[in-house]
């Protein structure tokens, strides 16, 4: 190297070199303007993220609701077009209920019978012994009724004049002249509107043919789902999707399961609901004991509310032929069964199946009975059950398994 191409050597004091002469690193920028700048890019990055940008009049709680609010809308019009097209096919909707809770019922009674004869035997067995118990019931409660619908005229018409001297007397003290006029009122009013009666009547005969054509399908259906519904399942799946199977398999036997239970719970609260009342009324010598009873058994499918109606009728029945300290008796058995109910039998046997809270029980009463009447009342709470099974199954599913540790091992303790 010549002594021309050779570079002076900088002082100890000159910019670049270092202690002892040592040349130093030259950095572009200090450490607050490297600061600064990532500042700077995070406030742009959340600015962007959240929607906030300079000059946009929309903030972000007005994006989060409208974006909430047009998939509610979407959901809402889908759930308005099954319920219209479950309002038009009624008839089968209400049969394949049906279906679903005598297969409920009968299903465990088949399977019991299948172990110590063909399945198909023990189908037929399970089904011909229910129906005659169940027109045995129906049975001895119309030779009940036929028995003692003479005594139970007199006994009417003895009753009514107690409940006239009754409300007479002390505390109403209605006069005679005002109970004559409500009688009259009540007979007019027969009179003007017996036609509307008798339309009545045969519409009522008309649902009586619908309700026989339904109970014929469910009968059908019921006995395809006891004997083989496992295939039906199985078929089902096959016409998904590969990736939905598994879901579509675990939210359907998480809806059974809770349906079942639910079904076999109601018909046990039922039950015991009827044996009380029963047990009561015929202690009390009140006439129609076993038609009551029977009533109070259908009224308890429905929560909350068909124990208290069926309960009322009895009232009303026990004021007109034992007077009014039996009817404040059989009225106290409202509030008796209304709580036993309500903190015995319910989280006993249906804890386990059906958790919601009371609330959402009553709620769902009232709107299954303004969309449905007393359809939509016994429907409501099994359906509204079965989507939060569901929902709740779907949700639980665990996450996959991080990588580095054997499959089924569960994480170490924190």
């Amino acid at each position: 190297m010549n002594a021309g191409s050779r570079r002076p050597r900088r002082g100890p004091d000159e910019p670049g070199t270092g202690r002892g002469g040592r040349r130093t690193r030259h950095v572009v920028g200090n450490r607050s303007s490297r600061g600064a700048l990532s500042v700077a890019r995070a406030r742009g990055d959340a600015r962007r993220g959240t929607g906030d940008h300079e000059g946009d009049p929309v903030g972000h709680g007005l994006r989060t609701a409208a974006a909430y609010a047009w998939r509610l809308l979407v959901v809402g019009v889908v759930a308005y077009v099954v319920f219209a097209l479950l309002g038009k096919l009624q008839l089968v909707a209400v049969a394949l209920f049906l279906a679903l809770v005598v297969t409920a019922v009968l299903r465990p009674l088949a399977d019991l019978l299948a172990r110590r004869m063909p399945r198909t035997a023990a189908v037929i067995v399970s089904f011909i012994g229910s129906i005659l118990v169940v027109l045995g019931v129906m049975a001895l409660v119309g030779r009940v009724v036929a028995g003692e619908a003479g005594q139970l005229g007199h006994e009417f018409a003895g009753g009514l004049g107690r409940i006239e001297r009754w409300l007479e007397g002390s505390p109403f003290h209605l006069s005679h002249a005002v109970l004559s006029n409500l009688q009259g009122k009540v007979a007019d009013f027969v009179s003007g509107h017996r036609s509307e009666l008798i339309s009545s009547a045969l519409s009522g005969a008309g649902r009586a043919v619908e309700f026989a054509t339904g109970l014929v399908l469910a009968l059908f259906c019921s006995l395809f789902f006891v004997h083989s519904g496992h295939r039906f399942w199985r078929w089902f799946q096959e016409l998904m999707p590969q990736s939905a199977r598994d879901p579509w398999d675990r939210g359907g036997r998480a809806a059974w399961r809770t349906f079942a239970g639910y079904t076999r719970g109601i018909i046990i609260v039922a039950a015991t609901n009827a044996i009380l009342v029963g047990i009561a009324l015929y202690a009390l010598g009140v006439p129609l004991a076993l038609p009551l009873t029977l009533l109070e058994f259908f009224a308890a499918f429905i929560p909350l509310v068909g124990s208290p109606v069926a309960l009322g009728v009895a009232t009303v029945v026990a004021l007109a032929t034992k007077g009014p300290v039996v009817a404040i008796v059989v009225l106290a058995l409202i509030v008796v069964i209304g709580q036993l109910e309500g903190h015995v039998l319910h989280p006993l046997v249906l804890s386990w199946a059906v958790r919601l809270h009371p609330v959402v029980v009553a709620v769902t009463v009232i709107a299954g009975s303004i969309l449905a009447g007393v359809t939509g009342a016994v429907v409501a709470v099994p359906m509204v059950s079965v989507a939060w099974s569901v929902v709740t199954e779907l949700r639980a599913r665990p996450g996959p398994e991080p990588p580095g540790r054997p499959l089924g091992e569960k994480p170490a303790p924190p």
